[in-house]
């Protein structure tokens, strides 16, 4: 059984959530710990080449590992991120008239408004040959898009579906 690990791209708010740094429910506390724990287990991550996505974890999360699970993950990705059986790197092309913005980033219409700082998400996902599912806890603004985001290809595991959606409805479909 040498089945290739699960591969997924990692949303910061999944190990800061895993850190109980949002305010949500235990159950999605609970399933961004299972999630990250199954990375660190047995998954693959998707990186940039560019290290956007690792410097932002590690601006947001303590590298020594402690106190919370998703300060482990970010030891675990600072550990494995040049063993490719654990961590798969995707180049990314920054957009001249805005760096947050990538050319593998779909040029829909209907994304258009997306959150320029969330773009490298959806970049890292679509670069990859496999388009991984993103991993996804508490962010509203990715619930509204997510019709869009499938058209697109763009594959979404939201471990928090009852906080974002109610968290979607308070911000008013925002």
């Amino acid at each position: 059984m040498n089945a290739s690990p699960a591969l997924f791209v990692v949303d910061t708010n999944v190990p800061l959530t895993a850190n109980k740094a949002n305010t949500v429910s235990a159950a999605c506390v609970q399933a961004c710990v299972q999630a990250i724990n199954g990375v660190i287990q047995g998954g693959r991550i998707v990186l940039d080449d560019k290290w956007i996505i690792l410097n932002e974890y590690k601006h947001k999360l303590s590298p020594t590992g402690q106190p919370g699970v998703g300060d482990r993950f970010l030891k675990w990705v600072l550990t494995h991120q040049a063993n490719p059986e654990r961590c798969a790197r995707v180049s990314l092309t920054p957009r001249q008239d805005d760096p947050r913005d990538f050319e593998e980033f779909p040029r829909d219409p209907a994304l258009a408004g997306f959150d320029p700082a969330d773009r490298k998400f959806i970049a890292a996902s679509c670069a990859h040959e496999a388009r991984p599912p993103i991993l996804q806890a508490t962010d509203s603004k990715w619930w509204g898009l997510r019709s869009e985001f499938e058209r697109c290809g763009v594959r979404i595991h939201f471990l928090c579906p009852k906080d974002i959606e109610e968290l979607h409805e308070r911000k008013g479909g925002a």
